[in-house]
């Protein structure tokens, strides 16, 4: 799974994006708002994790996790 940080500018918040390994878009919410958009794709246990990994990265940088 691919995991995109988008920074938002002016009124446009900032956003992640989740995609599998055909770069196919899964997941796409605010940062401060993660928990319905991840709890619909079934990774809602995974929150934490998958913040913690948010938190830390840079934005336009595109990440690989493994769930």
């Amino acid at each position: 799974m691919y995991v995109i940080k988008v920074k938002g500018i002016a009124k446009i918040p900032s956003y992640v994006q989740l995609r599998d390994d055909k770069f196919t878009l899964l997941a796409y919410f605010r940062i401060d708002r993660p928990e319905k958009a991840l709890e619909k794709i079934g990774l809602g246990d995974k929150s934490d994790y998958i913040m913690e990994i948010i938190q830390d990265q840079p934005f336009g940088k595109v990440v690989e996790i493994e769930l």
